[in-house]
């Protein structure tokens, strides 16, 4: 996992590089996968899965990706408002949220998402399936499944205190 900072103060995260052989009449061709996540370490991150025959190519395609599909994410202070379970396929990934001081608790994968969108305190489960695509697709569910209080009380029509 490499951590690359760009110049909009969005930082770069290659996640996993896959390589794929293709077998030809002269031997193996060999093409190239990357994951990679993208964020600004404030409330915004994104996502992106490029190919291509070269590794900085698949990375290029990738980051171009993860920055047209970034979202933003509610933040409570430096950590999350509530507790949310996020799904894909056989991935499934718990966030708590965490007080002051408690450090990021995550695997790689989930890791760079949390790190990405500028959370610092937060507790992680992963279960089910490892596969790292699989991973940040759940931990991109959770976090599209947060709403904080005031938008809560916006949808349910009534005042906070």
């Amino acid at each position: 996992m490499s951590i690359v900072e760009t110049r909009n103060e969005s930082a770069e995260t290659v996640v996993q590089i896959r390589r794929c052989a293709c077998v030809v009449k002269g031997g193996r061709r060999f093409s190239f996968a990357a994951l990679v996540i993208t964020g600004d370490h404030n409330g915004r991150v994104g996502y992106g899965y490029g190919k291509a025959v070269e590794v900085p190519l698949a990375v290029e395609k990738a980051t171009k990706q993860a920055n047209r599909s970034q979202r933003t994410v509610p933040l409570e202070g430096t950590t999350i408002p509530h507790q949310v379970t996020g799904r894909y396929r056989a991935s499934r990934v718990l966030l708590l949220p965490a007080r002051p001081g408690t450090g990021i608790i995550a695997g790689e994968c989930v890791r760079a998402v949390v790190e990405a969108a500028g959370i610092t305190d937060i507790l992680t489960k992963s279960f089910g399936s490892n596969n790292p695509l699989n991973l940040v697709k759940a931990t991109f569910d959770a976090l599209a499944q947060l709403r904080t209080k005031k938008e809560i009380a916006r949808l349910r029509g009534v005042t906070l205190p």
